[in-house]
């Protein structure tokens, strides 16, 4: 019996990350060579950096909507960048905050490059993000 619960408990863990990966990638950009470095310079279409973290309850909850916003603007170059356990991102996240002066950031966090004004949590992203991005989209006309 008791083997019996770990090879189930193992199969549940397997399928909920296997669901997890097949949410999360269809999202996922390789990163901008503009952005390789901390060049945030917004040159070309506009930047959406979304910071987020692998485990994030409230990033999960904004996942579906930055993926349906970066469909409705395609022009738009949508930056996934899972920061809890990248540490490249993580430390690309930390330089950006704090050339933008932006203090106890957390995640999820999004920064249209050119605004330089971050949305966090699960509540602002969805309420100001369109705002924003059509903002910038205007700028670049």
């Amino acid at each position: 019996m008791d083997k019996t619960i770990k090879i189930v408990v193992a199969v549940l863990v397997v399928v909920f990350l296997g669901g997890a990966f097949l949410f999360v990638s269809p999202l996922m950009k390789p990163a901008s060579p503009a952005l390789s470095g901390n060049d945030v310079s917004g040159a070309g279409n506009v930047t959406v950096l979304f910071f987020y973290g692998e485990e994030c309850p409230h990033c999960h909850n904004v996942m579906p909507f930055i993926q349906n916003i970066s469909k409705k603007y395609p022009e738009a170059n949508f930056q996934m960048l899972e920061v809890w356990h990248n540490e490249t991102n993580s430390a690309f996240s930390a330089s950006l905050n704090q050339k933008l002066g932006i203090q106890n950031p957390g995640v999820p966090e999004i920064i249209v490059v050119g605004n330089n004004t971050p949305l966090i949590g699960d509540r602002d992203i969805p309420a100001y993000l369109e705002g924003v991005i059509l903002e910038q989209l205007k700028k670049k006309q």
